[in-house]
């Protein structure tokens, strides 16, 4: 396996369990999130495009080529398969990559889960395909997303899910995260924050990034899932409010016609497979797990 794989010092002469998890864009602000909290971190396999100690060192196939030794060894064996590799609209902006790859990464990660018989391929979608739609947002609504960005993740679901064959896929789409939002993660000082006539800010659904691993650790555990998942603890919060609760200072400017007052998702499905605490609801509970995120950087 060496000669096929490059990885740490961590990772060498280790038996893979047939319950690991591979997760590919481990190196992004979600990935490096989860593997500071996976609940099981010896049964996490972390992926890198580039040579890390304790990685694996692998690319994704493209759509004509078959997957690698190395990515066949990374994933063999493993009961799941998280793909968190992805276009970001900051990175299409910065001309990095189109964002219409996030449906060939997908597709990629599909071809490497079904070669390699992994039973589950979970991918990373987006709160951005539901748009302007008012909540709760339930996962069977019809979707019109706003943005490109929307668009394209709700291609990549559409396109992953038709080429399944014995793989199960889930796509996950995820609200706010606290630490990789930008509110709590982009805070500056002299923060604007948009205020409606109401005396209220955009209220969002969000997740604490120990939650997130938590519930995804369950997911990939869990006996079926269904096609597509929102993925936030219940609930919504203010923008405000959780700068307040941070001690963070922010400014009010008043909201345009176009802001969105609310993006609250649904997560009854979500809530038959795991569990939420009434404190990863609340904005002083999203602050302490962004606190506690940044403590193990």
């Amino acid at each position: 396996m060496a000669s096929m794989i490059s990885m740490g010092n961590a990772l060498s002469g280790r038996v893979l369990a047939s319950g690991d998890v591979l997760l590919l864009g481990a190196t992004g602000r979600l990935g490096g999130m989860l593997r500071r909290h996976w609940p099981e971190p010896e049964a996490l396999r972390s992926q890198s495009r580039e040579p890390r100690p304790g990685f694996y060192d692998l690319k994704l196939p493209n759509a004509e080529e078959s997957p690698s030794d190395a990515a066949l060894a990374a994933a063999s064996g493993a009961g799941a398969i998280i793909s968190l590799a992805g276009v970001t609209p900051a990175r299409a902006g910065a001309g990095g990559a189109a964002l219409g790859d996030n449906a060939t990464l997908a597709l990629a990660a599909l071809k490497l889960a079904e070669t390699a018989g992994v039973p589950r391929l979970i991918v990373a979608s987006s709160a951005a395909v539901y748009g302007a739609e008012d909540g709760p947002l339930r996962e069977d609504l019809s979707c019109a997303p706003l943005s490109d960005y929307g668009r394209q993740k709700l291609a990549m679901e559409k396109a992953v899910q038709e080429a399944s064959g014995e793989t199960a896929v889930t796509a996950l789409r995820i609200g706010n995260v606290a630490g990789a939002d930008a509110i709590l993660g982009g805070w500056r000082p002299g923060m604007q924050i948009d205020r409606f006539p109401n005396g209220r800010t955009p209220s969002r659904s969000y997740i604490g990034p120990v939650t997130l691993a938590r519930v995804l650790h369950a997911l990939c555990q869990a006996v079926k899932l269904p096609p597509i998942l929102n993925i936030a603890a219940p609930g919504a919060v203010e923008m405000g409010a959780l700068l307040d609760a941070a001690g963070l200072a922010w400014e009010p400017k008043p909201a345009p016609a176009a802001a969105i007052p609310e993006v609250r998702l649904d997560t009854n499905a979500l809530e038959r497979h795991v569990d939420f605490t009434p404190e990863t609801q609340t904005p002083a509970g999203l602050v302490q797990e962004w606190q506690q995120d940044m403590n193990k950087r």
